[in-house]
């Protein structure tokens, strides 16, 4: 299970959403339990909520996605850096095949665009 995190979803584990903590618990603990942070949305996280990005880095569970000149590209073309980066993070790669699943706590954000959406909205 591969999923990326938007900034929405990273303030929300900061601020003690259930689900989003079962999340970082299973990639913590779980085999096959994968969860991404891309950076642009972790610097939105942590503007939202201050310290949510050195929390979240320093988590053994989360990859932190280092903004690399195709993420940059797509970035470039889009309104948010942050829902930018998290949508290319979750496109197909060959790690995984079948993209990632963008969780986040403000699922219409994401209507209508080429991702799978896990709601953690409580």
């Amino acid at each position: 299970m591969h999923i990326v995190l938007d900034e929405t979803a990273m303030a929300a584990a900061g601020q003690g959403n259930v689900l989003a903590s079962r999340l970082i618990h299973r990639a913590h603990g779980e085999t096959g339990w994968f969860l991404y942070a891309p950076s642009c949305a972790l610097v939105e996280a942590d503007r939202a909520r201050p310290g949510t990005a050195e929390h979240l880095a320093a988590l053994p569970g989360i990859t932190v996605l280092d903004l690399d000149l195709p993420a940059a590209l797509a970035v470039a073309q889009q309104e948010t850096w942050a829902a930018a980066h998290s949508q290319h993070a979750a496109q197909p790669t060959a790690d995984r095949p079948e993209g990632a699943i963008v969780a986040t706590t403000m699922p219409k954000r994401w209507e209508g665009l080429p991702v799978r959406v896990l709601d953690l909205t409580p």
